[in-house]
């Protein structure tokens, strides 16, 4: 070996490297000359490489080939502490990572620091927020995959039986199907354009927020009732076709626990020939299953729920009290039947007997309309006071009308001026007896007034709980029939034997007595006017 005296810059080295590496033009000119290594598919690097290795790159393909270096760009911003100062071993802020992975794992430090921030931004680093990915994403993801476990192993499903035709299944898998093929989409599209921050958030937001907290929530019942009949096998299909897509599209991220989701999956179906989530195929989209349709109808249920949830715990109501009402103002005629078609659905989640649609709210909701200055200002400075006039002067159909077309246009002052629904602060008067809460263009009014009827109702709804409660307390299997007797004041009596067989088939009972007990060897509730022992 010798030194060659006659160096360039390092930084050419440095550009030289995507055709140099294959000894071009000495070597494997079909490389680079067809276009098979060349120009690169994408690169990343840190962001303080945009003058040096980013810039040389270009510059030597243009100067020997006329064209770029790479066809796309990741620029990496840099890791920060949680404050937003330069990680140092001086000021004491330097995150070990190697005692990062052994205390948090790859997988969910990687998920983290890949959803937290987009790459070219620069990452502050908290060792929350792996603890919260941990909770959010991967408990989740385990607390719905353990659920599954539970009722597949007792009803033996091993996706055995012949695939549910879309269209014969209950409409709450039709609809968690179309929202998967959705995800398989939008998820596909931006891995294919180097985001994987939105690909992660996608993937997240759709376990939590769609697959556990609401389809499995409301599907519950399904697996743990009744035969093994066709709804019950559609719910496993279903299920197991979420777990086994979200565990190969997460995979990227994280390669290690999806590794291991996939292959408990696939070690007893044995649907796929692979010994690893790595060398499966990528999930196709099935736009036959895509219901859009569908999919407005449920986001609506979702917004109504949890604006009436939201109502309960500011008035700090249980769920397991039922109540009598809700109304809803119909925005318009597509509104109206998608809110009809899933009535049910929302008053099962939240516990409410019954939805009336108002076509008409005048004297019964009263809503006020201002302009939201902070986001008005920077757009119409100069027209801020004709359109603070504009709006002080409506009523409610011209907030309707707001609301419904997701903000307002048109000229004022010879000027043609954009509002969105963020430009204006809309607020609705509560009235007597009831809460109000507006989303959008949503509104709910909840009713709180309590009946007798009512309250008998939530006492059982509570009894219920505890009973739940106490019998996994007490080892009980799922399936395991019981007996109860209780020791109850007369209101709490009164209660149990109204809803007498709606408890016996919740906590699966075979029989309810009534007896003086024991209440330092039995389960103590505390409810109404006084205690009641169940033994």
């Amino acid at each position: 070996m010798h030194r060659e005296s006659d160096l360039i810059d390092v930084w050419f080295d440095s550009g030289s490297a995507p055709f140099a590496q294959w000894h071009y033009p000495f070597e494997n000119r079909d490389l680079i000359d067809e276009e098979k290594f060349y120009p690169n598919d994408y690169i990343a690097e840190g962001v303080d490489q945009t003058r040096g290795w980013f810039y040389t790159l270009h510059v030597i393909s243009t100067i020997v080939f006329d064209k770029v270096s790479y066809k796309t760009c990741i620029s990496n911003g840099l890791v920060l502490d949680k404050n937003g100062q330069k990680m140092s071993k001086r000021l004491g802020n330097a995150v070990d990572p190697f005692d990062t992975l052994k205390k948090y794992g790859a997988d969910p430090t990687r998920w983290y620091m890949i959803t937290n921030a987009q790459p070219w931004d620069n990452l502050k680093f908290d060792e929350e927020g792996i603890v919260e990915v941990q909770r959010k994403f991967f408990g989740t993801l385990y607390n719905t995959y353990s659920f599954f476990t539970l009722y597949a192993n007792i009803d033996k499903f091993i996706y055995e039986e012949a695939e549910i035709q879309y269209e014969k299944r209950p409409e709450m898998d039709r609809w968690i199907l179309s929202r998967l093929n959705s995800l398989i989409k939008n998820v596909t599209e931006a891995f294919d354009d180097y985001e994987p921050t939105r690909a992660g958030r996608l993937i997240q937001q759709f376990v939590s927020d769609e697959l556990s907290n609401w389809y499995v929530r409301l599907c519950r019942r399904r697996f743990w009732k009744g035969s093994y009949s066709e709804d019950k096998i559609s719910a496993y299909q279903t299920l197991y076709r979420c777990l086994e897509s979200v565990a190969i599209m997460s995979s990227p991220i994280a390669p290690f626990y999806s590794d291991r989701l996939f292959g408990d999956l696939n070690d007893i179906t044995e649907r796929r020939s692979v010994e690893s989530v790595h060398l499966t195929d990528w999930p196709e989209v099935n736009e036959s299953e895509i219901d859009l349709d569908l999919e407005g109808k449920m986001d609506i249920a979702q917004k109504v729920s949890s604006m009436v949830l939201s109502l309960r715990k500011k008035e700090q109501i249980k769920v397991r009290q039922p109540l009598q009402k809700i109304m809803v103002p119909v925005l318009d005629k597509q509104f109206a039947r998608r809110l009809e078609d899933v009535k049910d659905i929302i008053l099962s989640e939240v516990n409410i007997k019954e939805i009336e649609l108002l076509e008409e709210t005048d004297g019964i909701l009263n809503k006020k309309i201002k302009p939201n200055f902070k986001t008005i200002g920077p757009k119409y400075g100069k027209q801020m006071k004709a359109i603070s006039a504009m709006v002080g002067s409506w009523g409610n159909n011209e907030i309707a009308e707001v609301e419904k077309n997701n903000g307002w246009k048109g000229q004022l002052d010879g000027e043609e001026i954009v509002l969105e629904l963020c430009d204006f602060e809309i607020i609705t008067d509560d009235i007597p007896g009831w809460l109000v809460a507006s989303e959008g263009p949503i509104t709910v009014a909840l009713d709180i007034t309590l009946s007798d009827e009512l309250k008998s109702e939530g006492i059982a709804r509570e009894l219920i709980n505890r009973i739940q409660n106490y019998r996994k307390e007490s080892g009980l299997e799922v399936m395991d029939r019981i007996k109860l007797t209780f020791d109850a004041n007369e209101v709490v009596k009164s209660a149990i034997q109204s809803n007498a067989e709606y408890i016996k088939n919740e906590v699966l009972a075979l029989e309810i007595g009534f007896d003086k007990l024991d209440k330092n060897s039995n389960l103590l509730a505390d409810l109404e006017e006084g205690d009641t022992v169940i033994g």
